[in-house]
């Protein structure tokens, strides 16, 4: 049986909402975080070398990064639902694109706003403590929230064209994208954007997300 090795919190969860989806049966094995450096466990490396999640093992396999997961996933059990057609079709093209958007664009400048939102909150000496708060607040002013508020001004307006990223229709690359963007909402204020926001209400509602939400617990993103 396929198994999905889930860390609290992660990128795993979509990963549990595209096999809700497709209707595949699947075990889970959980994992928490650190507490206190909100990384995954050792145990996790004994999956993977990188001991990160997402990663699952099906038929011998195993795969990590939730784009290569999600293809898999799709390409294995999908009978041609959640992607277009194989081929050069503007469709696929658009396709291929998000889901690779996804992390490759749109989480970096996440990520950074995560770095120095922890730097400005860290315990540390109380005569390094300025600087590094004028250091962490002068990356997010000068770099990372002028990206932030480009790449999801970008996104809000191609949702505004289509209620899916790949059209009318609801594909994987909708499920890719859901991380960013929920993330996006908590760390960059992008539920201001309507069609964000919209777009999040969506996903939210639907039966396969709620129940991956039942299978793979708490979720701080699900709001």
């Amino acid at each position: 049986m396929l198994t999905v090795h889930h860390l609290n919190n992660s990128r795993s969860q979509r990963v549990l909402w595209m096999l809700e989806e497709l209707g595949v049966e699947y075990e889970l094995k959980r994992y928490q975080r650190d507490p206190k450096t909100m990384l995954a466990p050792p145990e996790l490396r004994a999956v993977h070398p990188l001991g990160k999640s997402p990663v699952i093992t099906d038929e011998g396999l195993t795969i990590a990064e939730s784009g290569a997961i999600i293809e898999y996933l799709v390409d294995r059990y999908g009978k041609g639902r959640f992607a277009p057609p194989h081929g050069a079709t503007p469709e696929r093209v658009r396709y291929n694109y998000w889901m690779h958007y996804a992390e490759g664009s749109a989480m970096p400048p996440l990520l950074l706003k995560l770095v120095a939102l922890r730097i400005g909150s860290a315990r540390m000496p109380f005569f390094v403590k300025p600087i590094a708060r004028r250091i962490a607040q002068t990356m997010q002013s000068s770099f990372i929230d002028p990206q932030l508020k480009l790449h999801f001004g970008y996104v809000e307006a191609e949702l505004a064209k289509s209620a899916w990223f790949v059209g009318d229709a609801f594909t994987a690359a909708d499920v890719q994208m859901s991380f960013p963007l929920e993330a996006a909402s908590h760390r960059a204020g992008a539920k201001a954007l309507p069609h964000v926001r919209a777009f999040l209400e969506r996903i939210h509602a639907r039966d396969a997300y709620q129940r991956a939400l039942a299978r793979g617990g708490k979720y701080d993103f699900a709001d």
